[in-house]
């Protein structure tokens, strides 16, 4: 079985990605059945191509031009793939935290084409998830995406997958790794700038370093979270929000020789009909989980009804692990494909385990 591949973004992320799926193509071939096939690309600076025979990326010349066209164009050449539920479309561009776009625009004519849509944007999650949602159910497709919070970390599908009856009424993390990052440097007392330069080379800080360091990455994964495990229904702009700067280093200092840590923790929670989300600097215990986290780890704590509270914990982050959310991604949709009867597409969402009230948001 081959599925066609439409990428939309081709940044280091897509890069990355592409090249995992040559690295892992017997792999994927041998244990999962599938193979693949990059049909198209459709970039914001270079407009699109599209090739049925599969696109050469080291040579491939795009035509300028707006993106929502030229991928209505891909997918309309690309409909034989479509009918028989083996197209893809491979999201990837960068976060607009102002309205979601064009990530969520792309995500919603992907799936009114017939496509699939796997994303490591956080954009369509943190605004539109339940609209992005309930287009797929209909479509009969899949909208996936691993990618968005913590990597390759599965977050979305432990919760999907693997805690049926179960209900999450809450978390708490550190889920940006730049912050975290930083924040380890002040206490050392290093200065803000040379601890962002790095994150920027290593290809971990957002491009634009403000998304960061505002706390406006972290809010927006914060609402991602909230919308699918929590059944809320709000954007980045819900979530009150602190970020860091260089007066943070004395507070950062000052609670490392007190015994403590100061964390950028995002935290969401739901109380009665009511929710309750923030991304702030926290000096926590020297004993918490979140307080051990060092450098470029992350990790998110899940209360729940049943199990209490549950704990996952990012140990690095890299370009890699990011491309492994699209290629696992990839794989559940290959998986429900080639199985003798898919279950109806419910993208990320947790299926018969979320909460039958809406929330409300608060402050």
């Amino acid at each position: 079985m081959t599925f066609e591949l439409i990428l939309v973004g081709y940044g280091n992320v897509a890069r990355r990605f592409v090249a995992l799926l040559e690295e892992e193509r017997r792999a994927l071939a041998r244990d999962e059945g599938f193979d693949v096939r990059i049909v198209g690309v459709v970039t914001r600076r270079l407009g699109g191509i599209h090739s049925p025979r599969g696109v050469d990326l080291s040579t491939a010349v795009a035509t300028p031009g707006a993106t929502i066209p030229f991928l209505k164009q891909c997918l309309r050449q690309s409909a034989a793939a479509a009918r028989a539920r083996r197209l893809v479309v491979v999201e990837t561009t960068t976060l607009d935290v102002v309205h979601g776009e064009p990530a969520t625009t792309h995500v919603r004519t992907a799936l009114a084409g017939g496509a699939h849509v796997i994303t490591a944007n956080k954009g369509p999650a943190a605004f539109a998830y339940r609209r992005l949602a309930r287009a797929a159910a209909r479509a009969h497709r899949r909208f996936l995406f691993e990618g968005a919070v913590m990597d390759g970390i599965p977050i979305f599908s432990l919760a999907r997958e693997t805690m049926p009856v179960l209900r999450i009424l809450g978390f708490r993390g550190v889920v940006n790794t730049t912050t975290n990052f930083i924040l380890a440097a002040m206490e050392r007392g290093e200065a803000l700038e040379p601890a962002l330069a790095a994150m920027q080379a290593a290809g971990i800080a957002e491009a634009d370093a403000s998304l960061d360091l505002d706390g406006w990455d972290a809010a927006a994964k914060t609402a991602a979270l909230a919308n699918v495990l929590l059944d809320a229904n709000i954007t980045p702009h819900a979530v009150a929000r602190e970020g860091i700067g260089a007066a943070t280093q004395a507070r950062a200092a000052a609670a490392r020789h007190a015994g403590r840590r100061l964390k950028l923790v995002a935290r969401a929670d739901v109380k009665g009909d009511r929710l309750a989300a923030s991304v702030g600097l926290e000096e926590l215990p020297a004993d918490d989980l979140l307080a051990g986290l060092e450098g470029e780890q992350n990790g998110l704590v899940l209360r729940t009804d049943l199990l209490g509270e549950l704990a996952i914990v990012q140990r690095g982050s890299s370009l890699t692990q990011t491309a492994y959310a699209l290629l696992s991604d990839l794989t559940a949709i290959a998986r429900d494909v080639r199985s003798a009867s898919p279950r109806p597409a419910r993208s990320g969402e947790r299926r018969d385990r979320t909460p039958s009230r809406r929330v409300r948001r608060s402050r």
